[in-house]
């Protein structure tokens, strides 16, 4: 397999959200909503549990009923997306309601994510061996800021975002779309993720698949760089 493209899956393959306890501090910071710690930390605890961080950990029980139906196809719009994680996020009391949204809003800031230490390194050693790059993410809003702001958007040659086309991973339609982006043969493109259902889709439309570990940014410091062992 000659591989002349790869595409990355964005939360927990190139970028990590900030943890639960700081997204939580910085909107209560921001909206002067004083809090002791040992109750923002419960607060946290108990927002991580209920899956309300996107980007973050999973609910520990799936949602159920009208919530759970919006959880089904939450990436499939803009507005299902905030409604699914604000409605995980209503689950748990907070000193004020409008909370609810800031915390949503602070999860789309560029400032909320961090690259992993070796995402420039293995996106500069892709564009010197002439391979494309895209950007293939179930998300319910515009990531491309979060790339500009950590100057990683110049390697990305095309961004296929759910929300902007109805589909979800593991569709394998979303990743048609990326290739047919970047004019690549799926059977020469190389998908790498840390889902193994979402992003595992790739394969039935012939692409080569490559896991990562969704880890913290501190633990995972070089987990892309065997991509690059695999371009050759």
């Amino acid at each position: 397999m000659t591989i002349k493209a790869v595409l990355f899956d964005f939360s927990g393959t190139l970028f990590r959200i900030e943890p639960t306890e700081s997204w939580l501090r910085a909107v209560l910071t921001e909206a002067g909503v004083a809090l002791s710690e040992p109750k923002l930390t419960l607060a946290a605890e108990a927002l991580e549990r209920a899956g309300a961080q996107a980007g973050g950990a999973l609910p520990a029980e799936a949602p159920a009923g009208e919530l759970g139906d919006l959880w089904a196809v939450r990436d499939h719009s803009a507005e299902r997306h905030r409604a699914a994680y604000t409605g995980l996020s209503r689950q748990v009391r907070l000193p004020d309601p409008a909370l609810h949204d800031a915390l949503y809003d602070r999860h789309m800031a560029p400032r909320a994510w961090s690259p992993y230490p070796d995402a420039a390194e293995v996106l500069a050693g892709l564009r010197e061996r002439g391979v494309a790059v895209g950007v293939v993410s179930n998300i319910g809003w515009d990531l491309r800021p979060v790339f500009r702001v950590h100057d990683l958007d110049p390697y990305v040659g095309a961004y296929v975002l759910s929300y902007e086309h109805s589909l979800q991973k593991p569709d394998r339609r979303l990743f048609a779309l990326a290739c047919e982006a970047l004019g690549v043969d799926a059977r020469d493109t190389l998908m790498v993720g840390d889902d193994r259902r979402a992003d595992g889709g790739a394969a039935a439309l012939g692409c080569g698949v490559h896991f990562v570990d969704h880890l913290p940014v501190d633990r995972r410091p070089d987990g892309l760089r065997p991509v690059l062992d695999l371009i050759g």
